[in-house]
């Protein structure tokens, strides 16, 4: 089993307040992915879920239990950090049953766990090897296996591919999908990148200054976001936002289209601009647009489009893809 639920959980530092009172349900088994800007408070309330910072009011029940004054050890999950923190002077065997030594297990039931961990994580074969000597995917799958083996009710992940290339952080997002789906526990994922947000998350939740602006599947909060904030978070590239007399046509203060929402054409549309940087990736070509009133946006076409810079283009937003904002910037 492994369910969390917060409870009206708040948390200050000193005399500010930094989480003000957030209720969660996290079902067991699921994929969840704290997602929002830097500061917005998820690597705290993740901590505060580890037992790494203690909770000024509220619950925190996990497995149908109180544990909000629980120490780390006792809650039963296993957290894996930004940096790999492993012991350079170790094996990655040592390194791996590091947590069940330090807990008095028996040797052989030690070797059992890590023969398992290594196995799913194809690390066997770098057992008897020292961290120096890996790659950094190579490190952070030590990591998570050292986590692995304490068979934790649930996983917390605090923005474990801060520290890899492009290419790496696509194949460890893979691999921790994968391993997600391999052991079928709760996994609780901290990032600010929303494109890992929307490709591993069973269930992403939005954070802006503490407080939840939505829950919901990778879809829906694409499809129907609740608000503007929210609408110009999840997507890559952002949501263009247009305001003025684009938006007054539609009796909003504020329109969004996303930049794969938009048609293009050299001829006629509803909005006409200028090319700036075109962004010819093969599969996709971006163009940034300074349209006709001064609106910067961006706009996506598959494949390549023969339009360069200072071109005129005319984009239209597709029909039932734009989105509609009152003055406070809720969806309406």
């Amino acid at each position: 089993m492994g369910s969390i639920t917060l409870e009206q959980v708040r948390k200050n530092f000193g005399d500010v307040e930094v989480i003000p009172g957030v209720d969660l349900e996290i079902n067991d088994g699921e994929f969840v992915v704290f997602v929002g800007p830097s500061g917005c408070g998820k690597s705290t309330l993740l901590r505060l879920i580890a037992g790494l910072e203690d909770v000024t009011s509220g619950r925190i029940v996990i497995d149908g239990q109180d544990m909000t004054q629980a120490a780390p050890a006792r809650r039963k999950l296993a957290m894996v950090f930004q940096s790999y923190a492993l012991y350079p002077h170790m094996s990655v065997r040592k390194n791996i049953a590091f947590p069940l030594k330090m807990a008095g297990m028996a040797a052989e039931e030690q070797e059992r766990r890590v023969q398992h961990a290594a196995g799913i994580l194809n690390l066997t074969d770098y057992l008897d090897r020292r961290p120096g000597q890996l790659s950094g995917g190579q490190r952070q799958r030590v990591a998570i296996g050292r986590a692995i083996v304490r068979e934790p009710s649930a996983f917390l992940f605090d923005e474990p591919l801060s520290n890899l290339d492009a290419a790496l952080r696509v194949n460890m997002r893979v691999e921790i999908s994968e391993l997600h789906k391999k052991l079928a526990t709760t996994m609780v994922y901290v990032t600010h990148d929303q494109v890992e947000a929307m490709t591993m998350a069973d269930k992403i939740v939005v954070l802006r200054a503490g407080h939840i602006e939505q829950v919901g599947s990778p879809l829906e909060l694409y499809r129907s976001p609740r608000n503007r904030f929210v609408a110009g978070f999840i997507g890559s590239p952002n949501m263009n936002f247009l305001e003025g007399a684009a938006a007054a046509g539609l009796g909003a203060h504020a329109i969004g289209v996303r930049p794969e929402h938009f048609a293009m054409s050299t001829t006629e549309g509803a909005f006409s601009g200028t090319v700036g940087v075109a962004e010819h990736l093969g599969s996709d070509t971006f163009l940034h647009v300074d349209l006709d009133d001064g609106t910067h946006v961006v706009a996506r076409a598959a494949g390549e489009v023969p339009v360069h810079h200072g071109d005129r283009i005319h984009l239209t937003p597709q029909e039932g893809r734009v989105y509609r904002f009152d003055q406070q910037g809720l969806a309406l």
